[in-house]
């Protein structure tokens, strides 16, 4: 399960730092590297950022230490 977690905090990285760039440039960097942000693959990795994001909510609640 270790492994799904670093791979969802690796998307929501991903997605925070497109944000960042959305938000500080007005440039959405996913949508420039897979050709627009209607593009099917940008789609795909919207939609898997925003469920990585949903499958990190737990984390927030759970007891002990990142380490476990």
């Amino acid at each position: 399960m270790q492994t799904f977690y670093r791979i969802c905090l690796c998307l929501m990285i991903v997605g925070g730092i497109n944000w960042g760039l959305v938000g500080l440039f007005q440039f959405d960097f996913v949508a420039w590297l897979l050709g627009g942000a209607s593009s099917l693959w940008a789609r795909i990795v919207y939609t898997a950022v925003g469920a990585a994001a949903l499958c990190g909510i737990p984390g927030l609640f759970a007891g002990g230490t990142a380490e476990e």
